[in-house]
């Protein structure tokens, strides 16, 4: 098999639950080795997030922990003493990256901070992920994904028209920043190729949503002074751009091109546009329609919609080529035809937790693969292997830092 894409980068990895672990798992999953750094006895958060087969909480069995950490090596060390510090500082001399999501004051405090970090390894890059980034006046806040997402403007745009806004579901946020601090890291990684110098790279979750979404809202209201408003299951503009129930679940429904909103038509009316499309001005304009009759517009098409099923309008939009798409809920994921054939879900083994499905890779490279190699490690597996073998600690000072607390 071929190397894999970033064969011989050494990662560093002291963080936990999504953003940063997100991160590193993007760059090892592609051939990084990531070191993976937890807290002795606890590990990583996520290790105390669900889900876990059979309801059953344990610490290696986290579903959550066993995606995000796949292809990882393990050790545990006390970053909180002295003693932790310098053993973490020997490993980062031989790293090309080091991921933290500390708060930035906890890090200068610690002595950790990427001024201090530049002095033990100039060409280390460290990419920080935190809620409001390295500076400005909110950087020592504390915050969470609701924090971000509210203070980067996306919360302002989700939900029903005239009801509260909504913050975006998943932790779209966390994973959003993992992949740009990944994304900004190989930046890095190839501006150390010509200059020989490592660099901070910041990465701040509400910066990013401020990012997301500037195309069109931000840009919006920086021209026009437009705020933009919250539409719920809609989208404004040339109806439909919508979300509609059917007999068994909900259809996504877009046309932007006339023929194709016409197609549609014909469909539901055996061929013909229906009469009470047709003979009725107040439809001439779909971008009329979207802001002032969408309710009524809905209400026509719901008899039609609720009749038949999601794989029966499915078939014959793609007969007639329109571009409605059935609104898939984790079972149809998971079993879709279009995702097996593309071979998307993997399944890993774990010592532990067992035999599971996982999602596949986010992007294909034909010669330097994608590949779950190993799965999630347990807490610490790996201790031997850094201290003794690589850093040349005799087992019995491994058992007096494991006895002392730093590891």
């Amino acid at each position: 098999m071929s190397d894999k894409a970033l064969t011989g980068l050494k990662v560093v990895e002291l963080a936990e639950f999504i953003a940063g672990p997100y991160c590193g798992k993007l760059l090892a999953d592609f051939g990084a080795e990531v070191t993976k750094i937890e807290k002795p006895t606890v590990g990583d958060e996520a290790r105390q997030r669900g889900p876990f087969p059979d309801r059953l909480p344990d610490p290696e069995k986290s579903g959550l922990f066993l995606y995000l950490n796949t292809n990882k090596l393990s050790i545990t060390l006390n970053v909180e003493t002295a003693t932790g510090r310098n053993i973490l500082k020997e490993i980062l001399k031989t790293a090309d990256v080091l991921i933290e999501d500390r708060p930035p004051a906890q890090m200068e405090a610690l002595g950790l901070n990427y001024e201090s970090l530049h002095k033990v390894n100039p060409a280390l890059i460290v990419v920080s992920i935190t809620a409001f980034g390295q500076s400005g006046p909110y950087r020592d806040y504390k915050g969470y994904a609701i924090n971000a997402s509210a203070l980067g403007g996306q919360t302002a745009c989700a939900g029903e028209m005239g009801r509260e806004p909504l913050t975006p579901p998943l932790c779209l946020g966390h994973y959003q920043s993992g992949v740009a601090g990944a994304t900004a890291a190989m930046g890095a990684i190839f501006a150390r190729e010509a200059s020989g110098k490592g660099q901070h790279v910041d990465i701040s979750e509400a910066q990013v949503w401020a990012t997301l979404h500037t195309g069109n809202q931000e840009s919006s209201f920086i021209m026009h002074g437009m705020k933009r408003m919250r539409w719920g299951h809609r989208t404004p503009g040339v109806y439909p751009y919508t979300i509609l129930p059917c007999k068994d679940g909900f259809m996504s429904m877009i046309a932007i091109q006339g023929y194709q909103w016409k197609r549609f038509l014909e469909m539901i009316g055996d061929g013909q546009v229906p009469e009470w499309y047709s003979s009725d001005p107040r439809f001439g304009d779909r971008r009329e329609i979207s802001l002032k009759y969408a309710d009524e517009m809905d209400g026509r098409l719901a008899p039609w919609l609720t009749a038949h099923t999601k794989a029966e309008i499915y078939r014959l939009c793609l007969e007639k080529r329109v571009p409605f798409a059935p609104v898939r809920n984790m079972a149809e994921v998971v079993n879709d035809a279009h995702l097996k054939a593309r071979e998307y879900f993997v399944e890993v083994s774990h010592p532990v937790a067992g035999t599971f499905k996982y999602p596949g890779a986010p992007g294909r490279l034909s010669e330097t693969p994608w590949a779950v190699d190993s799965p999630a490690p347990l807490l610490g597996q790996h201790n031997e292997e850094i201290y003794c073998k690589r850093l040349g600690y005799s087992k019995e000072k491994l058992e007096a830092l494991r006895t002392g607390g730093v590891i």
